[in-house]
């Protein structure tokens, strides 16, 4: 059977932002959790479907293999990043509604350590980076698992030992009349494990602060607020949990030439006065250097002129962008006598004909006289 589109299982647009992605996740997993549908196959399916959804739609690298590919883009057959529908649903669901449910508790699993912090770097890049995209070495201070003790707190030779508390559950039952509330362990703070030996490195936490040095892969067409997530590169997890995931957050920094808005460049090219009335070429900028643009005669300022595919790829879709030049005429400065006298020859050669040769001019003051006309009748 085909799979349903990821956007209209969660009932979201295309263009939702990864907020929007989670907020419609937690209300969907709210009804179809399986803690709620007492066992009903169908509704496990449809809670199964929901969270493949979030998975792929929460990850940037993923989401764009998806919008560009479709489910082949993240099918694990066809080399694509998703792991498939074998994920436990008290871990994926926990970290989005924590003691809800009691975090599975009362199915039984027992108490792991807990997982490591997700980290953020900040990444500035120019905008020519941003375009191209480039590998970077990043150094991020992290904590990574003790190589002493390998994780596990205890000094070498010795091990933790089963809490007597909670019996290695992490958890104890309070009951309350009819209610049966459970707690973390005070004993052994839900780790289920007791170190009675700690390790002297890590003085048994079984983390150790390191600077890890990172290459990453930067894709072209990235731009500010995109981030790129390097998996199991976040904090080390207590007593041998998972790693936490590394958010690199991109910032592009401001250009002297374009602006960017989405997969377009926009600038402002300066064009003479004696081409904007007579036409000619004018040379343009781009990110792969100067293109010749013709301008016709009689331009005027703030007319824009589009050179296709000159823009930005995205990262997203393929999709190139366009720059979009606005030309701005420029009065000239600094004239001689001679060159005054020209221009006063210019503007005496066209006598009263203002509305042929300065057309806006002659509507706009038509306007103002209309304007007033008006307010006197």
């Amino acid at each position: 059977m085909s799979k349903r589109d990821y956007y209209e299982v969660l009932g979201i647009d295309r263009s939702a932002s990864e907020k929007d992605v989670k907020k419609a996740y937690k209300k969907l997993a709210m009804k179809y959790h399986p803690d709620r549908t007492q066992g009903d196959k169908a509704l496990e399916e449809k809670f199964k479907e929901i969270q493949e959804a979030y998975e792929v739609l929460t990850d940037s690298q993923k989401r764009a293999a998806y919008d560009q590919y479709g489910h082949a883009g993240v099918d694990p057959n066809r080399g694509g990043g998703f792991g498939g529908g074998n994920a436990d649903f008290g871990d994926i669901f926990g970290d989005v509604f924590g003691d809800i449910f009691g975090g599975g508790g009362g199915r039984g699993r027992q108490s792991r350590g807990r997982q490591g912090a997700d980290l953020r770097y900040n990444l500035e890049l120019s905008l020519e980076e941003a375009v191209r995209g480039k590998d970077v070495e990043i150094r991020v201070p992290t904590l990574v698992e003790c190589d002493e003790c390998h994780g596990s707190g205890a000094k070498k030779g010795t091990s933790p030992t089963t809490c007597p508390t909670c019996h290695g559950n992490g958890q104890v039952q309070m009951r309350q009349g009819f209610f049966a509330v459970q707690q973390t362990c005070p004993t052994c703070s839900g780790r289920g494990k007791i170190i009675s030996d700690p390790c002297t490195k890590c003085r048994g936490h079984g983390r150790t602060e390191k600077t890890k040095t990172l290459s990453v892969k930067i894709p072209a067409g990235v731009d500010t607020g995109d981030r790129i997530r390097l998996s199991g590169e976040g904090e080390a997890g207590e007593a041998g949990a998972p790693a936490g995931d590394l958010y690199v957050q991109v910032h592009v920094r401001e250009h002297k030439i374009f602006t960017r808005d989405g997969n377009n460049l926009y600038c402002e090219v300066p064009l003479s006065f004696t081409t904007a009335a007579l036409g000619g070429e004018l040379q343009v900028p781009t990110l792969d250097g100067k293109v010749k643009l013709k301008v016709s005669p009689e331009t005027q300022t703030g007319r824009m002129f589009r050179l296709r595919g000159k823009g930005v790829k995205s990262v997203r879709t393929g999709a190139t962008g366009d720059l979009m030049c606005k030309v701005v005429v420029e009065t000239p400065v600094n004239l001689s006598t001679r060159q005054k006298e020209l221009l006063r020859e210019l503007d005496d050669s066209m006598g009263g004909e203002t509305a042929k040769h300065r057309p806006k001019e002659q509507g706009f003051f038509d306007g103002v006289k209309k304007f007033f006309d008006d307010l006197t009748n």
